[in-house]
């Protein structure tokens, strides 16, 4: 099987395969790194990128969805690691996993950059609005909630969702075409079906 790039797949060395893994776990901690990262002239409305998003969609979009689901949960639970636990994002990282794995497996979006920066858009704010909805949860049955109120929440969602879901689809590419390519040149075979 040929990839889209015309690029023979190659047998892969068990060199080779501890590269692809150490690539691909450098990717995460990249992206978790610039996370929390204010870097001047990347921010909108006092958001960032959601670089972890980006990376699972560019992960999932080529895999199954309980792949997609895992990288969700692993990548959410370092993630979570790093910030506060609640609300978590272990969970709206597990949904777009699986999300982006269905949408690629249906064959409803081909694979190029700007079919990647529209299912990066539509999972930041998929990803915000599970968000809001354990923030709204925690509010409503929690008597010690330090939450505002429920219409706040709501006009905050939607502030932080379009801001996230307008600077990630940007960035998307900058994620997803160099680890695409890698993924595919060098990937186990097993993964590239």
């Amino acid at each position: 099987m040929t990839s889209p790039l015309n690029l023979p797949p190659t047998p892969v060395s068990p060199r080779q395969r501890w590269l692809n893994i150490s690539v691909t776990v450098g990717s995460v901690l990249l992206c978790l790194i610039l996370s929390p990262s204010r870097i001047p002239g990347m921010e909108l409305l006092g958001v960032v990128p959601n670089w972890v998003l980006i990376w699972v969609v560019a992960w999932s979009v080529k895999r199954t969805p309980s792949q997609g689901a895992i990288a969700g949960l692993v990548v959410g639970l370092l993630q979570d690691a790093m910030t506060a636990p609640h609300p978590t994002h272990t969970l709206s990282l597990i949904v777009v996993g699986i999300l982006t794995a269905r949408l690629q497996k249906q064959r409803y979006i081909q694979e190029d950059i700007v079919s990647i920066a529209l299912i990066v858009f539509g999972m930041a704010v998929v990803a915000e609005t599970v968000m809001a909805l354990q923030v709204s949860l925690d509010r409503l049955f929690s008597e010690s909630s330090l939450y505002p109120s429920l219409g706040e929440i709501w006009q905050f969602h939607q502030r932080v969702a379009l801001s996230s879901a307008i600077l990630s689809s940007l960035w998307a590419p900058a994620v997803y075409y160099p680890l695409n390519r890698w993924w595919e040149r060098y990937a186990p075979q097993d993964l590239s079906s």
